[in-house]
């Protein structure tokens, strides 16, 4: 190695020892995240920075070819240089990909405002309920846990049927449990024995420390969501946890400012530790935001499932989404409607699909919250060292989907991402959800609901299937190009039809499915999408959203995701219908390219 060479090294290990305690120093948008082609030393690096006028900031812990550039203002670079001036970043033939880093807009699924329009006044969430035996837990709070007891005077079926797991020895011990939220308060009476240092984490201000906000009443929501999955028991205090035996964490990501790089380092903390990352939040449940993971945030998802929990790939459990009242649908959340992520609903102690919990193909299961002013909620901890049995949206809902996914996990602790999925599937109930509007049975008689995806979670249901499940078989990828046929029946409908034939035999058991779709339009809020199966099974995978009046480039390449095909065969012909409900006759301006993506196996799953 020549001596520039040896310098440049030697100050590459110098900066990397003094940005363990990186804080952003500059605008964000001067920030940009830099892959580089194969895997790349710092040297490489450095010399990349240098040659494009950018400082080299750090590594990405994790990947061995990303880093973090800062763009140097224009006066930093020097009078005379023949390089002067900021080239982008692409065009340099070393850079795979890179981006600029800019503020996004995360919202908590927690906070639901019942318009007079829609409710009569508020009034005491539990007033109505009535415990008719001894709880089977002496924590102060136990009875208002409805979702939880079989002694309720509720309908037996309207429990997540935990109690048998517990009989059976099972609270979730050895499982560790991350929640990506506000912070938790650690040093809870009922969560500080459970809590685990070493999957914690404070991105907002890079330490170890994810305590909330002191005085901030809007930092209540991760200690919310972690009292659920792993309150203690038996020790008079707030509620039980549903894996009350199981390890919890705060990876702390909300409450400052939240961009591409945070996003993704949150969800790829400490792959080697944590079993199940739990996420309630999500961009705008606004009905017109349509926003996918970025680019770095896509690839920690990718490395997880890849990587985590030594290879069987790391669980990430998300909230649906309470903009199901404004016409949002999931599937425009790239995050809920990632084939890596399970996506969790709402229902409600009548059985119903909760109001605001969005619909959309990429809903998988529901566990429960509340309902209308006059349901029960959801009972757990809260800031202050207190409790409440007022936790409510999809934010309730996802991490009790996190704690019975932890009893399976140490039920057996061998299952793989996919597996948990595919246990989930044939698990849940539609016994309590008798009110579901819209089940069908898809060609492989299975019931699913975009509403309800296939069901309520069961816990005793998914451990007993945990228990004796084998490794479901390798996953393959197929992609189909689409072809748009012309009808003069469907021009005067406003309706567009495009054909997908699937001939191989590869996959014959469907998991996910995803139509990877790009148009123009001048209304992107006013096109509904249907696809359907080679058996028959037709799935809406876009609703109209009247709020979204977006135009121009309506969709680049966004990945519409399904789950309703579950188990089908896909061989043959699939048809995606698109339908205009404006009164614009020309108000798609153009399609294409449109694929069809099929994940599954040419083998069926097996539980012996």
């Amino acid at each position: 190695m020549c001596f520039r060479n040896v310098v440049v090294f030697m100050v590459s290990i110098l900066l990397i020892s003094l940005i363990d305690g990186f804080k952003l120093n500059a605008p964000l948008d001067k920030y940009f995240l830099v892959a580089l082609k194969d895997y790349s030393s710092f040297v490489d690096a450095l010399q990349v920075a240098r040659h494009n006028h950018y400082k080299f900031v750090k590594k990405i812990d994790g990947f061995q070819n990303i880093f973090l550039f800062e763009k140097l203002p224009e006066w930093k670079i020097g009078y005379g240089n023949k390089r002067s001036g900021h080239k982008p970043l692409q065009e340099d033939s070393r850079v795979l990909w890179a981006s600029q880093q800019k503020i996004l807009q995360r919202d908590k699924r927690d906070l639901i405002n019942y318009d007079e329009d829609d409710y009569n006044e508020i009034e005491d969430h539990n007033s109505n309920y009535k415990q008719t035996h001894q709880p089977t837990f002496n924590d102060e709070l136990w009875e208002h846990q409805w979702y939880m007891s079989t002694n309720s005077s509720l309908p037996k079926a309207l429990n997540l049927n935990v109690l048998p797991v517990y009989a059976k020895g099972i609270t979730g011990r050895n499982v560790r449990v991350a929640v990506l939220d506000d912070g938790i308060e650690y040093d809870h009476e009922d969560l500080i024995q459970n809590y685990d240092p070493q999957i914690s984490w404070n991105y907002n201000e890079d330490n170890a420390d994810p305590y909330p906000k002191p005085d901030d009443d809007d930092s209540s929501h991760g200690t919310r969501c972690a009292g659920e999955i792993a309150m203690m028991a038996n020790n008079k205090k707030c509620g039980v946890g549903i894996a009350f035996n199981s390890r919890i964490g705060c990876i702390k990501m909300l409450g400052g400012l939240v961009y591409d790089l945070l996003e993704g380092s949150s969800l790829g903390f400490g792959l080697d530790k944590v079993d199940i990352y739990s996420s309630s939040w999500g961009p705008m449940d606004n009905g017109q935001t349509m926003e996918a993971p970025g680019i770095f945030a896509k690839e920690a998802l990718e490395r997880g499932v890849a990587l985590g929990r030594r290879g069987l790939g790391s669980i990430y459990v998300w909230a649906s989404g309470n903009g199901r009242k404004k016409g949002d649908n999931c599937n425009c959340d790239g995050y809920a409607a990632s084939i890596y992520t399970i996506t969790v609903g709402s229902a409600d102690d009548k059985g119903r699909g909760a109001w605001y919990s969005e619909k959309c193909a990429s809903v998988m299961t529901v566990t429960y919250s509340s309902g209308n002013d006059s349901d029960q909620m959801i009972t757990t901890t809260d800031v202050g060292n207190s409790c409440t049995v007022q936790h409510t949206g999809t934010s309730a809902s996802a991490p009790l989907a996190a704690g019975i996914i932890a009893l399976g996990l140490e039920a057996n602790p061998n299952l793989s991402w996919r597996d948990v999925q595919h246990i989930i599937v044939r698990s849940a109930t539609r016994e309590p959800l008798t009110k579901g509007d819209d089940w069908q049975k898809n060609g492989a008689g299975l019931m699913y609901s975009t509403k309800l995806g296939f069901g309520l979670m069961d816990a005793d249901a998914f451990v007993n299937l945990a228990q004796r499940w084998r490794t479901v078989p390798k996953q393959k990828i197929a992609k189909v190009n689409g072809s748009l046929i012309e009808n003069p029946a469907d021009a005067l409908s406003n309706t567009k039809r495009i054909i997908f034939a699937y001939t191989a035999k590869t996959i014959r058991h469907l998991e996910h499915v995803q139509v990877i779709f790009t148009a123009t339009c001048q209304c992107r809020g006013a096109l509904e999408m249907y696809l359907s199966s080679p058996s028959g099974t037709q799935t809406t995978i876009l609703d109209r959203r009247p709020r979204d009046f977006y135009a121009d480039n309506c969709f680049d390449s966004w990945p519409f995701m399904s789950v309703a095909t579950w188990s089908e065969n896909p061989y043959g012909q699939w048809q995606l219908e698109i339908r205009d409900s404006s009164s614009m006759g020309n108000n798609i301006r153009s399609i294409g390219p449109v694929q069809l993506v099929l994940y599954g196996t040419t083998h069926a799953p097996s539980t012996t």
